[in-house]
């Protein structure tokens, strides 16, 4: 059941595209007043924010790595909803722009999805408890199975939404007395934005093996990104474009009067962790390989040829020598002049 709250407020981050999009848009169709923030006030998510929405809809231009625009941010909703109250806080933002191993990701890569993923909405959430004290309200936070268990390559976005996950459940237990209710969204594989574009991803993997130093380059070999970039790139393009199951958990999770501390919008979360929470670690890799992505052996593990020993092949056909290999192992063939 669900009952429209008597302060109907909703500050929005990350609206631009995706999730944040279309929540703003059911909201402002429900008839709540909704405060969105888009990286860009001009951008083409933006525009058909103002184009698609009454004006119930605030749109506000919010970096969330940048703490200026984040208490820029605070103090507009503070003066816009000091005589009204807030009912509800949605983090949706959320960032990753490297599919490699963590080994292979610059620390850089790691500091920013936690700036964007992790520290932004903690900053946001603690900015406005003081007003959802007061109304009793609610905290909507959209986090990602990539936070529960090691998804192969995505070890800097992975690591942001387990932090944001955790925080997220600490706030539920410490809250409750003040009457917040907290609930925490792990969508399953959704079209999102720029995620599916896959000449972004081409770009940025060119730029990661750009900047990876020798030894590395090396070790894991330009193959290695190549494969597992085509392999992220094939998994997106069987994404959901239907992005209502989200959007009804985030409004179920803001309007519902016994809103889920957890939501798993999406097909086949519930097999994905049947298996992460009651199988062998084993299993759930294996699992997570098959169907996401399955990175081949770095160039640094393949199998080398055995060097070439004249005196071990005395006898030996002059046309070929092969060499026996246990089951598995590569066999390899030489040439003999």
């Amino acid at each position: 059941s669900k009952a429209l709250p008597p302060l109907s407020l909703h500050p929005h981050p990350g609206c631009d595209s995706g999730f944040g999009k279309a929540a703003a848009q059911h909201l402002d169709r429900l008839g709540l007043t909704v405060y969105a923030s888009v990286l860009d006030l001009k951008s083409s998510g933006a525009e058909e924010l103002r184009q698609t929405c009454s004006p119930r809809l605030t749109l506000l231009e919010m970096d969330l790595t940048k703490a200026e625009d984040i208490q820029r941010a605070l103090q507009f909703i503070k003066a816009q909803t000091g005589r009204t109250g807030l009912w509800g806080l949605v983090n949706n933002a959320g960032f990753n722009d490297t599919i490699a191993n963590a080994e292979l990701t610059p620390l850089p890569h790691f500091r920013t999805c936690m700036e964007v993923n992790f520290f932004g909405p903690l900053e946001l959430t603690k900015g406005l408890l003081p007003l959802l004290r007061s109304s009793r309200g609610r905290i909507v936070t959209v986090s990602s199975p990539a936070g529960n268990m090691p998804y192969p390559c995505l070890a800097s976005y992975g690591t942001s939404k387990a932090a944001l996950s955790l925080l997220m459940d600490t706030f539920h237990c410490e809250l409750a007395p003040w009457g917040i209710r907290v609930s925490v969204i792990f969508p399953g594989y959704f079209k999102t934005g720029g995620s599916c574009n896959p000449d972004y991803w081409k770009e940025r993997k060119d730029q990661l093996l750009a900047a990876l130093p020798d030894d590395l380059l090396e070790a894991y070999g330009e193959e290695y990104l190549e494969e597992i970039n085509r392999q992220f790139v094939d998994f997106m393009k069987v994404a959901v474009e239907d992005l209502s199951s989200v959007v009804d958990s985030i409004t179920d999770g803001l309007l519902s009067t016994k809103p889920l501390l957890k939501y798993y919008p999406g097909r086949g979360l519930w097999l994905m962790y049947f298996i992460h929470h009651y199988l062998p670690h084993t299993v759930r890799d294996l699992f997570l390989k098959t169907f996401f992505i399955n990175p081949k052996l770095p160039q640094g593990l393949c199998p080398k040829p055995p060097p070439l020993c004249r005196d071990s092949i005395k006898g030996a056909s002059p046309v070929s020598l092969f060499f026996p290999s246990s089951k598995g192992a590569q066999l390899y063939c030489y040439l003999v002049k």
